[in-house]
């Protein structure tokens, strides 16, 4: 090296540098023993080698199916609500839409347009749908009104229910209320005394 010549670093111009955000990427490995790829999480959500999900779910109780309480108008309860029926069942299934889709073997994003309206499953996806929530096709596609007549049926199918059903119409408003609070009462556990 010559004296007085500054050294290599000192040589180089510098360059300006700026904090840049990187995109973070999942790394994941396939959970298939005949596969077992590590890879970024790729968008639809299967392996790119093999081709099945890649969240392999642990069993999940099913919960109860929502029931809508409230009365709807009659114009709008005629058509059907797959949307919203698909996002309840898949709530009260404790499922996220990634699950969903891993079941059904469709990417995401499909399961999020139906849930949203922007798209209307075929039969086949209807059928696919049911399977991986756990429920009948006919659950999907139900209207309100139907929904509630399955509701009353369920409720008259016990004996002593259809048997209080086919009596009220006799009673006076005033009947109505005492075998209302009666009933209210021996259910939280008051007892009223003479």
């Amino acid at each position: 090296m010559h004296r007085g010549a500054p050294a290599l670093a000192l040589r180089t111009p510098h360059m300006a540098t700026f904090p840049v955000s990187v995109e973070t990427r999942e790394v994941i490995r396939c959970k298939f023993i005949d596969c077992r790829l590590v890879q970024f999480r790729p968008s639809n959500s299967h392996c790119v080698r093999c081709h099945r999900p890649l969240e392999v779910e642990e069993p999940v109780r099913p919960g109860p199916i929502p029931v809508d309480l409230h009365q709807a108008d009659p114009s709008t309860e005629a058509g059907l609500k797959v949307a919203g029926q698909v996002k309840e069942i898949r709530r009260a299934r404790h499922l996220s839409q990634r699950q969903l889709a891993g079941r059904m073997q469709v990417p995401r994003t499909y399961i999020s347009k139906i849930e949203n309206g922007k798209a209307i499953p075929t039969l086949g996806s209807l059928e696919r749908l049911a399977g991986a929530l756990g429920v009948d096709v006919r659950h999907l596609v139900q209207d309100a009104r139907s929904r509630r007549d399955d509701e009353v049926a369920s409720i008259l199918a016990d004996p002593l229910l259809a048997e209080i059903a086919a009596l009220l119409p006799s009673l006076d408003p005033l009947h109505r209320s005492l075998l209302y609070g009666a009933a209210r009462d021996m259910a939280i556990g008051h007892r009223r005394t003479a």
